[in-house]
């Protein structure tokens, strides 16, 4: 049987957790609610199913390990499978969804792809994802292996909710836009505003951005009568920039957690608004099964501050093959080769690590 193990690395820390479940399988939930009454290393999916459940780790061990300062560059030999179809189901994705857009019945929807990738040889998860920590100092970076859910890696910069007890935090995460050129040589931290005047953002980008964290405030306010929204902030991701706010709140009743997680997942970062609308049409409409792709994972704990985040900038690893998940949100004045360009920039985070 394949061994229950997760590693994470936090944003800015110079160390990694491994957890490692050594007997049995991991917890499986149906409901996100479930969560409020357990503990361990979550990984959930976009889309909650018999086939891919909540799964939760039991830290069996635990294990902090020092991350070297070291970067060997992997130098695989990759090669790309069926970008011709890829392409033309793309774009047939898009022109399902953006008639939706157009036509009134959604405010947002986010179209997600798949990008199927083979390597010369084998290569250990764990040199990936310990490349991908040096790589992305500023993201949560994690590698997740059950029978279930088979071999995850991800590097996102997206809270979906940290903190413990009735203090919490969440995020509103989205426009994108690749950075280039002369943009790469400047660092900019989240709650930056300065990025020497190089960054101009589109209206669709701030559209966008005002629609996700609009929801998360409606959200929060069911749950919460103490919330501060900061932003929106320019926050960098590899070469990637995202306009984001941040949400501190209270909770009313620390054991309604489980229902605000129900509440925000997936939120309209991943899925889109009316958020069951959206939701229904992508897991019924998009091209390939988004599997844990667009879910969450992270350390949910009891007895010490828990940190969820959104599994963006996802690769699925089996053996030679590694498939990248990619996603957008398009609005109705979405344009189909802009989007596509979005998500190949959001592809070349994974890419990234083979070097």
């Amino acid at each position: 049987m394949r061994e229950s193990y997760a590693m994470y690395r936090l944003p800015h820390a110079d160390q990694f957790t491994v957890i490692r479940q050594t007997s049995g399988e991991p917890l499986q939930l149906q409901s996100c609610a479930e969560l409020a009454g357990v503990e361990g290393f979550v990984m959930a999916p976009f889309e909650i199913s018999a086939r891919n459940p909540i799964l939760v780790l039991k830290p069996d061990v635990i294990e902090d390990v020092q991350l070297s300062e070291e970067e060997q560059v992997i130098g695989a030999m990759l090669s790309c499978d069926c970008d011709e179809e890829e392409r033309l189901s793309y774009s047939r994705d898009f022109d399902i969804f953006h008639r939706r857009l157009v036509c009134g019945d959604f405010g947002k929807i986010v179209l997600a792809r798949r990008h199927d990738m083979l390597c010369d040889s084998q290569i250990s998860p764990e040199r990936l994802f310990r490349r991908a920590c040096n790589m992305y100092p500023r993201m949560f970076v994690a590698l997740v292996s059950t029978p279930v859910s088979g071999t995850w890696l991800m590097a996102t910069p997206e809270i979906l909710l940290e903190g413990e007890g009735r203090h919490w935090h969440t995020m509103a995460l989205a426009g994108t836009m690749k950075l280039e050129g002369q943009q790469l040589l400047f660092d900019i931290p989240a709650g930056s505003r300065n990025d020497n005047g190089s960054i101009e953002w589109s209206e669709k980008n701030r559209c966008e951005q005002r629609i996700v964290a609009k929801y998360i405030a409606e959200c929060l306010g069911k749950y919460s009568d103490e919330m501060v929204e900061n932003g929106p902030y320019k926050s960098r991701a590899g070469n990637i920039v995202h306009l984001r706010s941040d949400f501190s709140f209270v909770l009313r009743n620390g054991e309604c957690i489980g229902n605000l997680i129900n509440d925000l997942h997936p939120t309209p970062a991943v899925c889109g608004l009316p958020k069951a609308e959206t939701y229904g049409f992508i897991v019924k409409n998009e091209h390939g099964d988004r599997n844990y792709y667009s879910g969450f994972a992270g350390p949910w704990l009891k007895s010490s501050r828990s940190h969820l985040y959104v599994s963006l900038r996802c690769m699925q690893i089996e053996d030679r093959r590694y498939r990248m998940y990619a996603g957008g949100g398009l609005l109705a004045d979405s344009i189909e080769q802009q989007e596509w360009d979005e998500t190949e920039a959001k592809l070349e985070t994974m890419k990234g690590v083979f070097g």
